[in-house]
């Protein structure tokens, strides 16, 4: 099994020169020790010897690593992946033990010895890699990653960055969409580890979903590894574990916040207490609807044990029997308990049932035990926390918002993790010009027709300070202007076209990479934090309806016109000529 490097300190490490202007340097290993020079499929060893065998090993080239069509039926994409391939790029070298599998393994029963003399050197160094920053918005065509260099070494890193961008991505954007249907307000819990496509699945998920969006974390190694916060509580067996009141071990409580040592010696008696209490002045005093008769003792017990053992962070699972029968009214009794030691309790969890109508009835229940209470014996009541964990997704976020729901926070795994709706995001890497030529790839399906050269890209912002457009110009061509209008094209179809006169513009493309200056620029900050931020901001420049669930405007993505003609040129000059006869 892999073993993650602890990357507590990747923040550290990968901005430690960001504050200045000048200098560069080098990433820490990836923190997945998988991540060696052997993670490619293995025609990359096999093109890179036909390349040394030829003689154009070192011709320079330059590939794009993009992807065609945005996920989950949506218009937008969120960028994830860029921190752990510059981290690979910096530590990118054969080590012995992969040689000698190379130089063993059927693969390698035709290639001569020199060809492994010279994989052992081989590094990044000589490459640049031109990328969007990770946490970014973008879309279908513009190049996420520009890599320039030795056609071999640029060729062999193909499959480790696909691999690294791909899923981090598509998690990333899946995040952002739970999001974005959830709203601001509500708290999103990322439950995911025991569903997950192995631990590198697991770990990584809770990565890039903190990234797109998401609070907290169930995971504990992904906290430790990332600084993620961590967020738990109990599950329904420890509350079948108890059977009664004889299961609490030690009954005392220390009251909150008392350094002189007081005392709850009976906190059971007090639940119990508490519970004749609701019944007496609240349960009696409610609609029918929401009264309830009697409750597991067995239920009682396990809530009461463990709130002696977590009095600060008490939230209770109430879905293991009854939610409104037994479960609100068990936590409400400890909860007056804790209250009356002087704790504020947190609130519920639900993991089954009609999650819209358990909620609001029980936020009434709260609410009416405040009332009827008083804000002397239950204040706060009516603000209890309500997580809701079951089998939630999208679709079910869009729901409770239609029908209503009374939860503050969602607990989201399988769905999330294992992007259910769409495996794979699909990013291809492809050859865009070699020794200074650009080159195209042709296909009868339009989309996979890839776009020439090595290009610059800009996103073009409206007066009101919405994104409208990303542009892709020739290397060589001069950036556009704020207020100058532009012709933008589709690629591929010539009627679709438009001016744009930019209120802003914004470079989407920056070196990230120059092996032979040393490595990631100072002042690049690849770190987790700065590409959350990066993807709440970047998100707020978008129109609303290029995010919304259903039906989403499709965002322009275009070319100058310079180079869209180039684009049929090319295409024509290469295009074979068909006779019919």
């Amino acid at each position: 099994m892999a073993t993650k490097r602890k990357a507590t300190d990747v923040s550290a490490d990968a901005s430690a020169g960001t504050a200045g202007g000048g200098g560069t340097h080098r990433m820490p290993p990836c923190t997945n020790n998988l991540t060696t020079a052997l993670l490619m499929d293995t025609y990359q060893i096999t093109m890179a010897y036909a390349y040394w065998k030829n003689g154009t090993h070192e011709r320079p080239c330059a590939f794009d690593l993009l992807f065609r069509k945005n996920p989950f039926a949506g218009e937008f994409t969120v960028f994830a992946g860029l921190e752990e391939s510059l981290r690979f790029i910096s530590n990118f070298k054969f080590t012995e033990a992969d040689l000698s599998y190379l130089r063993n393994d059927h693969v390698a029963k035709d290639m001569e010895p020199a060809f492994f003399d010279l994989l052992k050197n081989l590094n990044c160094d000589a490459i640049k890699v031109f990328a969007q920053m990770e946490g970014s918005v973008v879309f279908p065509r513009v190049p996420l990653l520009r890599v320039e260099g030795p056609l071999m070494v640029v060729q062999l890193i193909e499959t480790t960055l696909l691999n690294l961008v791909n899923y981090a991505s598509l998690v990333a954007t899946n995040a952002a969409r739970h999001r974005l249907v959830a709203g601001n307000d509500a708290k999103l819990l990322e439950f995911g580890l025991r569903r997950a496509q192995g631990p590198d699945g697991g770990v990584s998920a809770s990565r890039y979903a903190y990234l797109g969006g998401f609070d907290a974390t169930s995971n504990l190694e992904a906290g430790r590894q990332f600084g993620i916060p961590v967020k738990g509580t109990h599950a329904h067996s420890y509350v079948q574990a108890h059977v009664g009141m004889e299961d609490v071990g030690d009954p005392r409580l220390v009251h909150f916040g008392d350094t002189n040592g007081v005392v709850c010696d009976d906190f059971k008696r007090l639940v119990l207490d508490s519970l004749d209490l609701l019944n007496l002045e609240v349960r009696d005093r409610l609609p029918d609807h929401m009264k309830w008769g009697a409750t597991n003792q067995s239920e009682l017990a396990a809530f009461t044990s463990y709130a002696l053992a977590f009095p600060t962070g008490f939230l209770a699972l109430v879905d293991t029997y009854d939610v409104l029968r037994s479960g609100i009214p068990n936590f409400l009794a400890v909860a007056l308990a804790l209250r009356m030691c002087g704790y504020a309790p947190q609130g519920v969890r639900l993991d089954s049932g009609d999650l819209s109508y358990l909620s609001l009835r029980s936020r009434e229940i709260f609410t009416k035990t405040q009332e009827l209470l008083g804000a002397s014996r239950a204040g706060g009541f009516a603000g209890f926390g309500i997580t809701a964990s079951n089998d939630i997704h999208e679709e079910v976020l869009h729901s409770l918002k239609q029908h209503g729901h009374a939860i503050t926070a969602f607990g989201i795994g399988t769905h999330l993790v294992t992007c259910l709706r769409q495996p794979a995001l699909g990013c291809v890497y492809k050859l865009v010009e070699i020794a200074g030529a650009p080159r195209i790839k042709l296909s009868e399906d339009v989309e996979k027709v890839t776009i020439p050269g090595r290009k610059q890209a800009w996103r073009l912002y409206t007066k009101t300070g919405h994104a409208v457009v990303d542009v892709m110009l020739g290397a060589d061509e001069a950036a556009p202007v704020v207020g100058d209008r532009i012709l933008c094209r589709h690629a591929f179809v010539a009627s679709k076209r438009a001016y744009v006169a930019p209120a802003r513009v914004e470079q989407l493309h920056h070196l990230v990479w120059d092996g032979l200056r040393g490595g990631v620029p100072n002042g690049i900050d690849v770190s987790l934090a700065a590409a959350r931020v990066r993807c709440k901001e970047s998100i707020t420049q978008m129109r609303s309806d290029h995010l919304r669930y259903s039906n989403p405007t499709p965002y322009k993505v275009s070319v100058s016109e310079k180079l869209f003609e180039f684009i049929h040129k090319l295409w024509l000059e290469n295009a074979p000529v068909g006779e019919i006869v």
